[in-house]
């Protein structure tokens, strides 16, 4: 990972032994003929803050994949405690430095100052609060959007202030980003940001996220029935819900067991709600592990769960179904894509359903078995290749539009 961690659906082509090496000449002859050199990316959190989670691994990637091909790549994030204001990761720059909401005004400002040059283009990543690169910058610009908060304003600000994330997100920022090209991760994400942002469809381009080839198949199932959820914990994750799901679970399957694997702020509650429920015994909170253990879960599960009430894609269950194992979810956007109901995992309506779908998974052996193909076989169209390049391809076309080239 580098020096520090931290329609229907589009599909991919699968990945040849030499794939990665094409991958980086397809990069590199992209940006060439358009005259990219430079990016510059902006972006509310960084890679190793503490609740980062799948926006930036999907940042990262790109970044990563761009810089290997030639790119020159800078990040700019709010800062971390305890760690330096710049460095280099995996062949991009990184500089951190505002406070937590402080980086907004602070990247508008450095923007302002930005003399854009020929070779020049910007990414902004909005996640929630833009930073309304629109007014700043000038150049070729690219907007990562891999959802709507919409009700998630209200699970983690005081009521006030959800009101202003939410007034923002879908009435004042739309008026400001109608031109700008956009990337999301799934088509059902797409359609709910034309739905909810009255965004341009045509504007909009798609490129799912891709599954590290470290997650594959390996090693043995779990003797016993094992349940396992990946995740930060955060309210619109509604893990304490699956929880509640779990109690249900358990009761019909008497040897089942869980895990939930992430950190963040809902961990005393649902530590609390683990006791009141007497699940200490068969339900783990390990908190955020290291990538090999990540891995070694996937393998032993049955099944992955996902509660969660917004995503852009969910990229857990493709991480999970690479590793041969299918997922019983919320039928939401962005799940929608990653999971195709009854062929590699189950959707369901409403958390409350989910009891139901994980019974049906863990004690029918023929039924799990072939949405564990299903999975697997689902989970091979998707390359962190084909995403930087879908999403290249698309800044490529807005240099294109600003005929911003270096003498093509």
């Amino acid at each position: 990972m580098g020096d520090e961690k931290g329609p229907a659906p589009i599909p991919l082509p699968s990945s040849p032994p030499d794939q990665k090496r094409s991958d980086r000449q397809g990069l590199t002859d992209i940006a060439e003929e358009a005259g990219l050199r430079r990016v510059h990316f902006v972006a509310w959190r960084d890679l190793q803050d503490p609740e980062a989670g799948g926006s930036e691994l999907h940042a990262h990637h790109i970044a990563s994949l761009w810089a290997e091909a030639g790119i020159e790549v800078t990040f700019r994030t709010s800062a971390v405690a305890g760690a330096r204001a710049a460095l280099t990761r995996d062949g991009y720059q990184v500089v951190r430095k505002s406070g937590r909401y402080g980086v907004f005004p602070g990247v508008a400002w450095d923007g302002m100052r930005m003399s854009h040059r020929p070779g020049d283009a910007l990414v902004e990543i909005w996640n929630g609060m833009p930073f309304f690169s629109p007014l700043w910058y000038r150049g070729p610009r690219l907007v990562f959007l891999h959802h709507v908060h919409a009700d998630m304003w209200g699970m983690v600000l005081p009521p006030g202030l959800a009101r202003l994330g939410d007034t923002v997100e879908r009435r004042l920022a739309p008026r400001f980003y109608r031109k700008s090209r956009i990337v999301t991760l799934s088509e059902s994400s797409r359609r709910e940001i034309v739905a909810m942002l009255h965004l341009r469809p045509e504007r909009i381009s798609v490129a799912p996220p891709g599954v590290d080839p470290q997650f594959s198949p390996g090693g043995p199932r779990s003797a016993t029935p094992l349940v396992v959820a990946v995740g930060r914990l955060v309210p619109v994750k509604r893990f304490d819900e699956l929880i509640r799901v779990l109690a249900q679970v358990r009761a019909r399957t008497p040897d089942m067991r869980a895990v939930i694997i992430g950190e963040g702020g809902e961990r005393s509650a649902l530590e609390a709600l683990r006791a009141e429920l007497g699940a200490e015994e068969w339900l783990d909170l390990p908190g955020r592990v290291e990538d090999a253990e990540l891995v070694s879960w996937y393998r032993q599960a049955w099944v992955v769960a996902s509660s969660s009430q917004r995503e852009g894609w969910g990229m857990t269950l493709t991480e999970a179904a690479a590793c041969g194992t299918p997922a019983v979810a919320t039928d939401i956007a962005g799940h929608a894509d990653a999971v195709l109901s009854g062929e590699s995992g189950l959707l369901v309506d409403q958390v409350e359903d989910m009891a139901d779908a994980l019974v049906q998974v863990l004690s029918d052996d023929v039924f799990r078995s072939r949405l564990a193909r299903g999975a697997l076989a689902r989970a091979r169209w998707f390359t962190w290749g084909a995403t930087a390049r879908r999403s290249l391809e698309a800044l490529a076309q807005e240099a294109a539009l600003h005929g911003t080239t270096d003498g093509h």
